[in-house]
């Protein structure tokens, strides 16, 4: 698979891809005989773990670190893990600030229902009275 049919497949730009590839938070893409990134499945396991964790708010640096244990071996799968167990508590803050967030919108937005009815009625007792 090219860059532009996985770019399109993640909904992404190939340059992102490019720019994942060059700062090191995946394996060297697989190329062929005329030095095309060709796709390989483990290539693609990397650019849909990229992304989900890119768009969940992980650091460049903290996916370069992990592609780089991750590319010298089995002897660094502790320090992956915890890579990623401090990446998951993070998220885990930010969850709960959002989580906050929403509520605090919903109670918002519900106050906001009861004003807009309460004026609408109001414009209706006028509209009768006048």
């Amino acid at each position: 698979m090219n860059i532009s049919e996985v770019a399109a497949k993640y909904d992404m730009t190939p340059a992102t891809i490019r720019y994942y590839e060059s700062q090191g938070l995946m394996p060297a893409i697989t190329r062929n005989q005329s030095g095309t990134r060709d796709f390989q499945e483990e290539d693609l396991n990397w650019v849909e773990f990229i992304k989900c964790m890119r768009d969940s708010g992980l650091s460049i640096h903290s996916l370069s670190k992990y592609s780089e244990l991750y590319q010298i071996g089995e002897q660094t799968l502790t320090q992956r893990k915890e890579i990623l167990l401090d990446e998951y508590q993070k998220l885990l803050k930010k969850q709960a600030l959002i989580n906050g967030t929403v509520a605090k919108l919903e109670k918002k937005i519900a106050n906001y229902d009861v004003k807009i009815k309460k004026y609408e009625e109001e414009i209706v007792t006028e509209k009768e009275l006048g």
